[in-house]
């Protein structure tokens, strides 16, 4: 797909909600890299997929991906032989976890395909469990080993702080402590010796305090005891490093397996995300056709775009205005008019955003029954979309879109022109829009054009395939409704507009004698058509 043209149409936008819905790493980088399709088989595929999702999320209202991680940088660590911290092995058990219990609930549904990556390896989660707790801590339990250190450890510390403890009670020892506590230093205990009595306590001097007033002691009554608990401590913490060193390959040995389940994981997120983004546009599942047989005159690609009460999905629900957009069976190009600010450009987004929602998988905003081919490509000029650094101007901008749209589209494409043929002297951008216009038209590539000028209203009338569409305007408010309506024309409002809010009648009088009266009389007669 045209990523210029994606841009064009702030499919990034839909993109960036959609992430905004998943809830891990995969998820939401499967969200933003998501680009649509030109393959039918492989869209109706996706769509089957976000429908069944749906179908799943109503059956299991509770089923999430909350508490999924990222595993990727911890199987990389395993398979490079580093030994994997208890919480990088806790964030592993609650993904295969929540791996399990998708795996079930998605196993015997249309979602199978994507259930069974999502088995985890068999012991795993049992074997994490017994060595690391809920809070990423190794307990006593995980090895009988384990527990004999540490219960050792723990008799051995109490018998040393009671006898250091006693030595502070002690009453000759209780003048030569700077205070009656146990500290610690160099991961010793010690007592807080009074500089004055150094010597007088036999032990060893770990340090001493800023001041120099204070020594830190180690007794030589419980030197042994200090050797034997650092013993005990060290030897814990290699049975520690011996329980995780056997997880991490058992982890290692099933990378390529969680690798997949992580994938997996990714690709689950993304379709709940799916149905979640659905939900909040209130959308529907389209109808994907494959282009149809032409049998009528023309170069008809045999397209089909039905859209029906289709809202432009990025702005206020309460605010915008659905639109009925249908190509009947005998037409593959609109040219769309009326007033400024009427909804042309709007209706040109709503047509190329849904369609490329629709090849990514995603539910549209329309009513029941919405129907679209899967186009090879989408390409749009909607604005100007030139670069300052290029210093081009407004139909530079656009005439180079133009060419590039020209070289890529082929008879499977949807094109969205907008202001064809505007920035440029009135009467030459006119024929050059016709064109243009007419280049897309006999080459038959589905073309959806939104212009001012009459004479594209004239040649949308005269010429086969193609058909006046134009956006509603309210002469009582001087207000567009942003309603379409296919089949008529856009009428020029700018004198009506302008009496209406008062503009002196002289003025008024000269501006009619300066119009073309061949416009005028065109707008009418195609208007009583």
């Amino acid at each position: 797909m045209d990523e210029k043209s994606l841009q064009v149409l702030e499919y990034p936008k839909i993109l960036d909600r959609l992430a905004r819905l998943t809830v891990t790493p995969m998820g939401r980088e499967r969200a933003l890299a998501l680009r649509p399709t030109g393959s039918l088989r492989r869209a109706q595929a996706w769509l089957a997929e976000t429908s069944a999702a749906r179908q799943v999320r109503e059956t299991h209202p509770g089923l999430t991906l909350r508490g999924a991680h990222d595993l990727r940088p911890s199987l990389t660590a395993a398979r490079r032989g580093r030994i994997l911290t208890p919480q990088a092995l806790l964030e592993v058990k609650d993904t295969l976890t929540v791996a399990r219990t998708l795996h079930r609930a998605l196993a015997k549904g249309p979602l199978a395909h994507l259930a069974a990556p999502l088995q985890p390896p068999t012991g795993l989660i049992e074997a994490i469990s017994q060595v690391v707790d809920d809070e990423g801590q190794v307990p006593d339990h995980a090895s009988s080993e384990l527990a004999r250190l540490r219960s050792e450890y723990r008799a051995t510390h109490r018998r040393l702080l009671d006898r250091l403890e006693r030595m502070t009670r002690d009453p000759k020892m209780a003048p030569m402590l700077q205070e009656p506590i146990v500290t610690q230093r160099a991961g010793r205990y010690v007592l807080p010796l009074k500089a004055d009595f150094k010597g007088q306590l036999p032990g060893i001097v770990h340090d001493q305090s800023a001041s120099g007033q204070t020594l830190f002691v180690e007794p030589l009554a419980v030197v042994e005891a200090n050797n034997r608990l650092r013993k005990l401590e060290r030897a814990a913490e290699e049975e520690i490093q011996r329980l995780l060193r056997a997880l991490t390959q058992r982890v290692a040995e099933h990378a390529q397996a969680l690798t997949s389940l992580v994938e997996a994981l990714g690709a689950v997120d993304l379709l709940f995300a799916k149905v979640d983004l659905a939900a909040q546009m209130d959308a529907i599942e389209p109808r994907l056709v494959p282009f149809r047989r032409f049998r009528g005159k023309g170069p008809h690609p045999g397209s089909v775009l039905r859209l029906l009460g289709a809202r432009h999905p990025l702005l206020d629900p309460a605010q915008v205005v659905p639109i009925d957009l249908v190509l009947d069976e005998d037409t593959w190009a609109l040219v769309i008019t009326g007033p400024n600010t009427g909804g042309k450009t709007v209706t040109l987004k709503t047509a190329g955003l849904l369609a490329a929602m629709a090849q990514s998988g995603l539910f549209i905003p329309a009513e029941e029954g919405a129907t679209l081919t899967v186009f090879s490509g989408i390409y749009a000029d909607i604005g100007d979309e030139q670069s300052i650094e290029q210093s081009l101007s407004t139909f530079s901008g656009h005439l180079r879109n133009i060419l590039r749209i020209l070289k890529q589209a082929d008879r499977r494409s949807l094109v969205l022109l907008d202001e064809l043929g505007a920035g440029t002297d009135p009467q030459e951008g006119a024929a050059l829009a016709r064109a243009i216009l007419d280049h897309f038209v006999q080459r038959g590539v589905t073309t959806l054009v939104a212009t001012h000028y009459p004479e594209l209203k004239a040649y949308a009338h005269a010429t086969l395939g193609v058909v006046n569409a134009s956006v509603e305007f309210d002469p009582r408010t001087l207000r567009p409704t942003y309603r379409l309506t296919i089949g008529l024309p856009g009428r020029s409002n700018a004198l009506l507009i302008a009496q209406r809010l008062g503009l002196p009648r002289e003025i008024l009088e000269a501006a009619r004698q300066a119009v073309n009266p061949a416009d005028l009389k065109t707008d009418d007669l195609l208007s009583a058509s």
